[in-house]
């Protein structure tokens, strides 16, 4: 922290000044309350290493602290080091490796917050118990009350201890100075009154009396020729100067004149004869003898006294010439003098300045006041504050909810397939011809579902949900061009695995089911799945109808249960020649026309193999399969954009391999979706 509580013990004010009122005090001020080592003082206080919800070290192990403490092993190699030290001193470290941990764990549950903008500082403290809790956070405010008191505390005790140091160095001080001015004072003969040495008062002194000297000998010799004078014309002294300006003469002649006062105003009580007017009368010839005798020794002295000022004339004439002799030899040794006084006199009054300030600052000791106050105590809480369940509740909703809505729209941000029949008129701007739905999404108790597989499931169940799908797959490929008969279908897809085999071996079941006569022809020649389909290995194929070898009836295979014919690849048929876009296949297909009402092609994919790029011409309409949700997009429009450049003429596009309860939920606006109301209508 930045104290801006600034110590001055030079200034009469305070020691330590309180808390400037702005804001940055207040947030000073919670940061002291955020502080390590109150924490560790309240800590010490309540003795919280002692209790088992701040010390981990006191619960009982849990298993993942057993299976984190197992790996210490690894630090043997420090074992040597820490066995060097004393067990008094390990303890020590331990004992204060466990008070930082409790202290980190205060510090967590601590929250010291400022309310807005005022000078209020909130202490929340959080604890599985409400009275430790409401205990705890009273503690850190008195102990955060406490702690500035004794700051305060401390801070006076500090500048008394320095104050007194320094009085001890100045007195020393102080003593040298005016010792060293006593004695050059002693040494140099400078010993006087304040301002001026002795021999400097002696000469003013003997100048004065000089003066006085002189006038009082010329006085008294002017006294003398007077008195000789009168004396000499008859007179009896009286009028004399020296009587008239003796001081005894003065106060008998008030006497008298008080006396005679009194014995007017007794003759006037009492009359001339009364005891008290008499014994009156005697004063007054008792104090008229006394102003005689006066009189006559004020005479007598006065050429005694003209003597003796003549004499101390020239005594003081004598002492002035030696003084003045005297003070022509000090007056250099003064100036030595008077630095030295100005010394004493600066360190005297720097010491007088700090002995003030000690008594003031010693009377200010304990009279400490704290910056803050409690403006409420943390009462108990009756309800814990977490976990709050209504809130965690509405919170867990509220995030399951988002959880799930962010899920769906990542599903569809990821979901590059085709899903609904609105996907792919939205998307590759085709018609949707329908939907083969996994066989295994539409069995089921009330559908009386076995084992079938997708090819049987035709013949076997003709009204069922999958055979129906072929049925509509058959309708929408006939009438998908108005303006021309549709006999040459070709099937394919843009990708291997989207069932191309088996949807145009069961279509043409179907077709052959509902009376046409139908053919299917194999033109996959790496796969050759209409063999597994028919369950046989035929000796001749397409190929040698193609190269010539058989004729198209030794190639022809018939299905017995639907009555469709195929026509298709032995496993010796493949040949490097390109005989799919040769007129051989043009013949094949002419001759197929002649004698069949619908010619389907299982063709290749169309992105990995270009023999579909030369059958998908010579077909009336291609029938685009794409698998459902699986197949990407852009492989579609890939595909679509590789069969436009060779003109051929795509009816629309299937969905194969559609989970229709799936679809039920997902394909809103399609047809599937409306799949669960509908399929108790199929009685297979």
């Amino acid at each position: 922290m930045i104290d801006t509580r600034k110590r001055d013990v030079s200034k009469i004010d305070q020691v330590l000044s309180g808390l400037p009122a702005d804001s940055s005090a207040v947030d000073t001020e919670v940061e002291i309350l955020r502080s390590r080592s109150l924490a560790t003082r309240v800590a010490l206080k309540l003795n919280l290493v002692a209790d088992p919800e701040f010390n981990g070290r006191l619960r009982k192990p849990s298993l993942a602290s057993t299976l984190l403490s197992a790996p210490m092993g690894l630090f043997k190699s420090a074992a040597p080091v820490l066995s060097q030290r004393s067990a008094a001193d390990q303890k020590a470290l331990n004992d204060r490796k466990e008070l930082e941990a409790v202290v980190d764990v205060v510090l967590r549950r601590l929250k010291v917050a400022r309310a807005g903008l005022t000078y209020v500082i909130g202490i929340d403290f959080t604890s599985t118990d409400p009275t430790k809790a409401s205990m705890i956070a009273n503690t850190f405010a008195d102990d955060y009350l406490l702690e500035q008191l004794e700051a305060k505390f401390d801070a006076t005790k500090q500048a008394s201890s320095w104050l007194n140091d320094r009085l001890g160095q100045l007195r020393v001080q102080v003593e040298q100075a005016e010792s060293a001015v006593a004695a050059y004072r002693a040494q140099a003969g400078l010993i006087g009154a304040i301002g001026s040495s002795l021999t400097e008062q002696e000469v003013s002194n003997l100048n004065q009396q000089l003066a006085l000297a002189q006038a009082s000998s010329a006085e008294q010799e002017a006294k003398v020729r007077t008195a000789r004078g009168q004396l000499a014309g008859g007179s009896n002294g009286e009028d004399v100067g020296a009587a008239l300006d003796s001081d005894v003469v003065k106060r008998l002649r008030q006497q008298r004149a008080e006396v005679s006062g009194k014995q007017a105003d007794l003759q006037t009580r009492y009359g001339a004869r009364h005891p008290e007017v008499q014994r009156v009368d005697r004063q007054l010839v008792d104090i008229d003898a006394q102003i005689q005798q006066e009189i006559n020794r004020s005479i007598s002295n006065l050429d005694a006294q003209a003597n003796v000022a003549r004499q101390r004339v020239a005594s003081i004439q004598s002492s002035l010439g030696r003084a003045r002799g005297t003070l022509a030899g000090t007056n250099t040794a003064a100036v030595r003098l008077n630095e030295l006084e100005r010394n004493a006199t600066s360190v005297r009054t720097l010491y007088e300045s700090f002995l003030n300030r000690f008594k003031e600052t010693t009377t200010q000791q304990g009279m400490e006041d704290s910056d803050a106050r409690v403006v409420s105590k943390a009462k108990i809480p009756n309800t814990p504050s977490f976990p709050k369940i209504n809130l965690n509740l509405a919170l867990a909703v509220m995030l399951g909810l988002g959880a799930g809505i962010g899920a769906v729209l990542l599903a569809e941000a990821l979901d590059s397939g085709i899903a609904t029949s609105e996907d792919i008129e939205r998307f590759l701007g085709v018609a949707s011809l329908g939907s083969i739905p996994l066989l295994s999404s539409t069995q089921g108790k009330d559908t009386g579902g076995g084992g079938e597989s997708p090819s049987d499931m035709v013949v076997e169940r003709p009204l069922s949900a999958f055979a129906e799908a072929f049925r509509n797959l058959r309708t929408s490929i006939v009438y998908s061009r108005v303006d021309k008969p549709i006999r040459v279908i070709a099937v394919t897809s843009s990708l291997p695995g989207e069932g191309k085999t088996t949807t145009a071996f069961c279509l043409g079941r179907a077709m052959a089911m509902s009376g046409s006569r139908t053919v299917v022809v194999d033109c996959d020649v790496r796969r050759r799945n209409i063999n597994r389909l028919l369950g046989q290995e035929p000796a001749v194929s397409l190929m040698e109808v193609l190269t010539g070898k058989v004729t198209l009836d030794q190639a022809l295979v018939l299905d017995a249960a639907s009555g469709a014919w195929f026509l298709p690849l032995a496993r010796s048929s493949f040949t490097p020649k390109d005989l799919f876009g040769g007129q051989a296949m043009s013949n094949l297909l002419n001759e197929l026309k002649a004698r069949f009402e619908f010619v389907l092609r299982d063709t290749a994919p169309v992105l990995p193999v270009a023999d579909t790029r030369a059958l998908a011409p010579k077909a009336d309409v291609v029938v685009f399969l794409t698998q459902w949700r699986r197949t990407p997009r852009r492989a579609v429009q890939a595909a679509f954009e590789l069969l436009r450049l060779v003109g051929a003429d795509i009816a629309g596009v299937a969905l194969t391999q559609v989970d229709v309860r799936e679809q039920a939920k997902y394909g809103y606006g399609d047809a599937g979706y409306y799949y669960r109301p509908y399929r108790k209508y199929y009685a297979q």
